[in-house]
């Protein structure tokens, strides 16, 4: 991903294990986006949190230290997940562990899928598409988009500004 593009990114838990089925890990996600945004290193324009994975339209802005901010969102979830899963001793860690030079556990699949959002239709049909993910079949989590909170879509379709953190997309697009 490059600096100032926007991005529909999508990126599995490891062997799409369902860690994000509890509040505490999507908590962790919103909070690390939250962060970068205020920090002026992402932008975010919808995003939405399912159980093993999730989508985000982004944007990096810059430079966070010597990484890109996406590497940064990465990494500070992934050391989140490790913190809380050790602290309660979750027999479920021992599914993250790897053997790797540098790191012992890996949360987040390396094949994260970034497609550059090339114009406003583009990114419109990535928001739908996103903000409908919680309603599919297999997922029914809720039966209105708007009530499934940890997505971007009452942003857009209720005003609610929960998520003070995000940019809209018609102010760029």
């Amino acid at each position: 991903m490059e600096l100032g593009e926007v991005y529909f990114y999508t990126v599995a838990i490891a062997d799409w294990t369902s860690l994000l089925k509890t509040d505490q890990f999507k908590t962790i996600i919103l909070e690390s986006l939250a962060y970068l945004v205020n920090k002026q290193k992402l932008k975010v324009y919808g995003f939405v949190i399912m159980p093993n994975h999730i989508h985000i339209i982004w944007e990096n802005i810059e430079i966070n230290g010597k990484e890109m901010p996406y590497v940064s969102f990465m990494k500070f979830t992934g050391h989140k997940f490790l913190d809380i899963l050790k602290e309660a001793e979750n027999p479920i860690l021992e599914q993250f562990k790897v053997k790797d030079n540098d790191r012992n556990h890996k949360f987040w699949q390396s094949d994260g899928m970034p497609k550059l959002i090339s114009s406003r239709k583009m990114l419109e049909q990535k928001l739908d598409y996103i903000h409908l993910n919680p309603l599919q079949e297999h997922w029914n989590l809720v039966n209105d988009p708007n009530d499934y909170y940890f997505s971007s879509c009452s942003y857009y379709e209720l005003e609610d500004r929960k998520f003070d953190w995000l940019t809209h997309y018609m102010d760029v697009f």
